[in-house]
Parts: structure tokens; C-alpha cells; sequence
């Protein structure tokens, strides 16, 4: 399990420098540091192996808020999406890699720390724990984990909205731009719409 994670705040031209550096020290190299240790004796194992990587949904819709930490996680998904190929290529390998990447789990990173009773709407540490194992033995790359708040169908369109952007040539994180906001609520309404009719045959 190759999990390193801070959340100190970077903004893209505060002078919190020294956030970026602590946070891609943790959030990066911490994975790389694992995966450059471990990997190489993990290619010599009889037994299959994997490699789990925890990222991050911010790294893959990069909401605004914290840059630092949406660049971090975007890394994580690239040096493990980068991983995977490599293990794959690889003649008789048999370790593999995989991303995890958790809803609102309720950890100290995500409010644990101060608030004594868990919302409603995030998960516990053990419920995501299992979802990630199972995904993981099932052969899944992609481990979108949901929460009590957020089902995968939400996390799915978001993602493929975020996508859209290059593709259609609109603004960076549209989502969140005023133009467009009307415009993503409606693809949402009508990406949920159809999940659902789709479930309910």
C-alpha cells in the first residue's frame, strides 16, 4: 500500500512555496520513494503482488481551492497510470498496479481530527478499505470509491465533463465558470436521468 498524503495550502502565485515543496515532498516523491524501493524486489516475488496507490479525485477534476494539492495527486495518477504500463510490458510479470481513489472518507485529513461524530455523507476508513480490496482483486486500475454523499454515476459524469474541456474547447474547470454553470447542471440532470432510467430496466 503506497499511501502519502498532506493537504497544506498552495495557491498558484501566493508565495506559499515552501507549501508546494512540503506538499510534493509528501504527496510525490513519498510515492516514488516507495515505488523505487519496493518494486524492484516485488519483480522477484513467485507470489502475484500489487502495488496500491492512494490518489486523489481532486487530482482528476481538480476542483479550485488548492493547487498544490490537486497538482500533487494529478502526479500520483500519472507516476502510478505510468507504473501499470511499465509492470504490464514487462515479460512474466506478476505484480500490478492500481489507484485508489477514495470518496469522503472520514480520516483525519478530511475533518477526523476535529469533528467527534462522522457526517452522514462520508464513509468510514473500513467501508472504503473493503470497497478498495475488492475492486483491487476483481483486477480494477481505477478504484473510484463512492461515499454516502457522492455515488460513482456523480463522479463518473464529473470526470468526463472535466474531459470535455480539452475536447470542446471550453474554458479550464468549467464547471465552476459562471458561463457555464447553467450548462454543467444540465448535463448532470440528464447523465443522472439516464443512469437511473438504465438501472430501473
Amino acid at each position: 500500500m503506497n499511501n502519502a498524503g498532506i493537504a497544506q495550502k498552495g495557491t498558484s502565485w501566493g508565495g506559499d512555496s515552501d507549501n508546494w515543496r512540503a506538499v510534493f515532498d509528501v504527496n510525490v516523491f513519498g510515492i516514488v520513494n516507495v515505488q523505487q524501493t519496493f518494486v524492484p524486489a516485488m519483480l522477484h516475488q513467485e507470489n502475484a503482488a500489487m502495488v496500491i496507490t492512494t490518489g486523489s479525485k481532486q487530482g482528476i477534476t481538480n476542483p479550485p481551492g488548492n493547487a498544490a494539492y490537486n497538482a500533487s495527486k494529478a502526479a500520483v495518477k500519472s507516476l502510478t497510470e505510468g507504473l501499470a504500463h511499465e509492470l504490464r510490458e514487462r515479460p512474466h510479470s506478476n505484480v500490478t498496479a492500481h489507484l485508489f481513489i477514495p470518496g469522503w472518507t472520514f480520516t483525519p485529513l478530511a475533518g477526523a481530527s476535529v469533528l467527534q461524530t462522522k457526517p452522514d455523507g462520508a464513509w468510514t476508513p473500513e467501508e472504503t478499505v473493503l470497497y478498495m480490496i475488492d475492486k483491487a482483486r476483481s483486477g480494477d486500475f481505477y478504484i473510484l470509491v463512492p461515499d454516502n454523499e457522492t455515488r460513482r454515476e456523480v463522479d463518473e459524469l464529473r470526470i468526463m465533463w472535466g474531459a470535455g474541456d480539452i475536447v470542446e474547447g471550453r474554458p479550464p474547470l468549467s464547471r465552476w465558470h459562471r458561463d457555464y454553470k447553467a450548462l454543467f447542471e444540465e448535463y448532470m440532470r440528464e447523465g443522472l436521468g439516464s443512469s437511473d432510467s438504465g438501472r430501473s430496466r
